[in-house]
């Protein structure tokens, strides 16, 4: 018998869970940068800790984020460009948070322009050792165009 979902259906990717060393300021970075808010908290484990999902306002049943107390702190390689990424609205927008992460000791990739698909980003380092990317000018997310490769 096929484990396999019918052929009008496909797997849907529903969260991302990130097991993390300092649950609260984790918390407040995916608030404070990204824009996502609480969308559950409970109670699991033999432990009793607490478990938080994140998501973006209006979006709680399509994709979030669930934080995992008492993860293991991660340093990164220079070359690991391991991601999320998140879109915004501007190029002024990137370099906003760029600022502000520069302030905060957490930039990693400095503002840079590539070449189509990539677009305009830089790199923020979360307290769990993640790299989030702010990019403006992908064919993803809201508002962006559709997909076609660029010529020269």
């Amino acid at each position: 018998m096929s484990t396999l979902p019918p052929r009008n259906e496909s797997p849907r990717w529903t969260h991302w869970a990130i097991h993390t060393h300092d649950l609260d300021a984790t918390v407040a970075f995916y608030r404070d940068y990204c824009g996502l808010q609480i969308s559950h908290e409970r109670i699991a484990g033999d432990d009793n800790h607490r478990v938080v999902w994140m998501a973006e306002p209006g979006r709680e049943k399509d994709w979030v984020v669930v934080l995992i107390p008492n993860g293991p702190k991660r340093d990164r390689l220079d070359n690991d460009y391991s991601h999320v990424g998140f879109a915004v609205s501007s190029r002024e927008e990137v370099n906003r948070i760029a600022d502000r992460a520069r302030t905060a000791g957490l930039l990693l990739w400095e503002p840079r322009q590539e070449s189509f698909p990539v677009g305009y980003y830089c790199g923020v380092r979360s307290p769990d050792g993640t790299c989030v990317e702010f990019s403006y000018g992908q064919p993803l997310g809201p508002g962006a165009d559709p997909f076609e490769e660029e010529t020269e």
